[in-house]
């Protein structure tokens, strides 16, 4: 029984730690929580108001009784101030706390509580202006490490890989290599899950016609055929993955390195 009651407790001192984390400084939060109190006060006060008014002017019903009951009019005003505020405290937590992880839920990692996560996020939201530079694997492993402190970064890519499916792509439809371009819109997605995986996806050597092709290559070779540009179609690659930053084609010129 002891033992119960100490886990109670216990679970109950987490859940008001919990709680707190919402006034930490940053979230954003507790300037519209105060808004909401603000206006949740005056819809209380209006209604006062008019029950105030039913109670002085309205002739004796039968419901008087039970509206005088519902306001435990029995009661001191202190008393019922009290409660009545308790209740409707409660209530507004509740509501906010529920409906903001209802709202959050599709951004969660599957563990993360809200509040770590929309910390997480205003952390990076307000993360140092990053500029990166280069290509090839290199970058795609380090924009995935940076990404973790900051969602303001702006990856500069180069465009003279002239090998595998890219270099096929390239001279078969006359556009800049996408797979570097591909690595790191895939490291800076939001969800490095199923979507990601789905972009880096490399055909199995069976194929003749897509052996060695990547689907990330093939679908942002495709969005450049339809939208008739190459940027445009990282831009909006990008938003598929859900990216956090920008990723750039170093140039829109056909360009080959040579020793």
């Amino acid at each position: 029984m002891v033992n119960r009651k100490m886990s109670w407790y216990r679970r109950l001192f987490q859940s008001l730690g919990r709680s707190t984390r919402w006034l930490v400084p940053g979230l954003g939060v507790k300037r519209w929580l105060i808004v909401v109190l603000i206006g949740t006060t005056l819809i209380g006060v209006g209604l006062a108001v008019l029950i105030l008014d039913v109670y002085r002017n309205a002739p004796e019903t039968w419901w008087l009784p039970l509206l005088s009951a519902a306001s435990l009019r029995t009661l001191v005003r202190p008393v019922r101030a009290l409660i009545f505020g308790g209740l409707g405290l409660g209530f507004i937590v509740w509501g906010l706390a529920n409906m903001n992880r209802a709202l959050i839920a599709p951004y969660r990692q599957a563990g993360d509580a809200v509040v770590e996560t929309l910390a997480s996020y205003r952390r990076r939201e307000r993360g140092p202006r990053i500029v990166v530079i280069g290509g090839g694997h290199g970058l795609s492993t380090l924009l995935r490490g940076l990404k973790a402190h900051s969602h303001n970064i702006t990856a500069v890519v180069s465009v003279a890989d002239d090998g595998g499916s890219s270099g096929r792509i390239r001279r078969s439809m006359g556009i800049l290599p996408p797979g570097d371009i591909r690595n790191c819109l895939a490291a800076l997605s939001n969800d490095e899950a199923l979507l990601a995986q789905l972009f880096q996806y490399r055909f199995p050597s069976s194929d003749d016609e897509l052996d060695g092709h990547s689907f990330g290559n093939l679908f942002i070779s495709a969005l450049a055929e339809i939208t008739g540009s190459f940027e445009e179609a990282v831009a909006e690659s990008g938003r598929v993955l859900a990216v956090h930053g920008r990723v750039l084609p170093a140039c829109l010129h056909d360009v080959r390195l040579v020793a």
